[in-house]
């Protein structure tokens, strides 16, 4: 039961208008009561999800090219995961690993330590809950290593909502709006954006030219290198509109780090446990991070989330840091499960059918006029909406309707960034499905 073979593999059905009845019974419910801080694009409402399939209360069927945003990285209830959740919640649900020990908790850190993306270093690992506490605990981490208290993150980052992590986010004004002061002691540099690179350089020239401008600028200015704990970046920009870097800026950063004495964190949140096809972006790169912040895809959708470093840098003493949660062994059990599906045949998959999707949307530019760029890694691809491809002027109005016409017709998608359409589907994709996604979006470009 270990082969994508086992999960359902059917395509989208639509019975009802959209929403149907009972999902706007349930919308009207959800307005009163919950927190207007949430954002919903259109009105699904989830009855339950099987393989790249999700079913609303109204028994329409989508196919689902979110993954819950890259989270159910073995699709919605993969039996294996399911077996193993069942098995481990009949055993032990809670002892909290912060206080006790338990075997699957070891068994796991053993796993990604032997996995990340570090070389031949020893490794150590520490266990959260969500995205924004592994980038919390390795905020914490670095300052705690190098006695520094400052950080560089980049323009168009996102890393997370709580307040050192959202110190680190540059991707929408909305998300720090009313929420200040934040952490302080946070400086932003520019991520390079090949698409949206200064004329007359190449994509290379521009991300050399990124980094030196923290040397250059930043260190000559407002920013002393020696007080720098870590560089925090990620390997592709997720929220920030699927945006892949030249393999140049990852080697000229780890430069300038190494130069400075500063780590180098690389947050593989979004862009982890084989969303690129590789089971972690930084494969991608050749660039050896200090830390690894990890969570979304590690347990299909379970709660949990990691940082792994280098065994010298993770020197903090018992009560440094903390989780109750972190590492719950319901969680656990489900992330083993998701690695060994991942290893299995899933990273190799998410290679495989993203290549396929990637080599059939190359000739949007050309075929499109409101498409101005395509690009991506396995099945992390970004299509940039604009209103002219000679003035690359965003357009979001198009990329929001773009997101609207797909549910219309079963298919889930969403944005990133300010008009950049994301494409993030659960890495059990088949090439059928993926052929139907991109299908429905040739649909609704031809007729907007």
């Amino acid at each position: 039961m270990l082969t994508s073979e086992t999960v359902r593999l059917d395509l989208p059905q639509i019975m009802t208008s959209l929403p149907g009845p009972r999902a706007k019974a349930l919308v009207e419910r959800d307005r009163n009561v919950l927190s207007p801080s949430y954002t919903r694009d259109y009105p699904l409402v989830v009855s339950h999800g099987e393989g790249a399939i999700v079913e609303d209360v109204d028994g329409n069927r989508f196919l689902d090219f979110n993954a819950g945003i890259a989270v159910v990285s073995t699709g919605h209830c993969h039996p294996h995961v399911v077996a193993a959740i069942k098995h481990q919640a009949e055993r032990l649900v809670h002892m909290s690993g912060t206080d006790f020990y338990y075997e699957n908790m070891i068994e796991l850190g053993e796993k990604l330590a032997a996995i990340a993306p570090f070389g031949d270093v020893a490794r150590r690992v520490y266990f959260g809950n969500s995205g924004t506490e592994a980038i919390e605990a390795a905020m914490k981490l670095a300052r705690y290593y190098t006695g520094r208290d400052k950080f560089i993150a980049f323009r168009g980052g996102f890393h997370g909502r709580t307040f050192g992590a959202l110190s680190l986010t540059g991707s929408k004004v909305v998300q720090r709006k009313g929420f200040g002061p934040l952490v302080p002691g946070v400086f932003h540099a520019q991520f390079p954006d090949p698409y949206r690179r200064p004329e007359g350089t190449t994509p290379e020239d521009h991300a050399v030219n990124c980094v030196r401008a923290i040397e250059e600028e930043l260190f000559r200015t407002t920013l002393p290198a020696e007080e720098v704990a870590a560089i925090v970046v990620e390997p592709i920009q997720g929220e920030g509109g699927y945006i892949v870097p030249p393999k140049v800026f990852f080697e000229e950063l780890a430069t300038l780090a190494s130069k400075h004495g500063i780590l180098l964190i690389f947050d593989e949140i979004q862009s982890g446990m084989g969303r690129t096809g590789k089971m972690w972006a930084a494969d991608h790169f050749g660039v050896t991070p200090d830390i690894v912040t990890m969570a979304k895809g590690i347990a299909s959708g379970m709660p949990l989330s990691a940082i792994v470093s280098r065994a010298d840098v993770m020197n903090w003493g018992p009560g440094a840091h903390a989780s109750t949660y972190g590492g719950n062994p319901v969680a656990v059990a489900a992330s083993l499960a998701t690695i060994e599906l991942l290893e299995r045949e899933l990273v190799v998959n998410s290679a495989r059918v993203g290549g396929h999707i990637l080599n059939r949307l190359r000739s949007w530019p050309a075929k499109f006029k409101n498409v101005g760029d395509v690009r991506g890694l396995g099945l992390m691809i970004g299509i940039e909406m604009v209103r002219d491809q000679t003035t690359k002027e965003r357009a979001p109005e198009l990329r929001d309707r773009l997101v609207a016409m797909a549910f219309e017709r079963g298919l889930l998608v969403l944005g990133a960034g300010r008009n950049v359409l994301r494409l993030c589907p659960p890495l059990i994709i088949t090439r059928d499905q993926a052929d139907f996604a991109v299908d429905t979006l040739e649909e609704c470009l031809k007729s907007m």
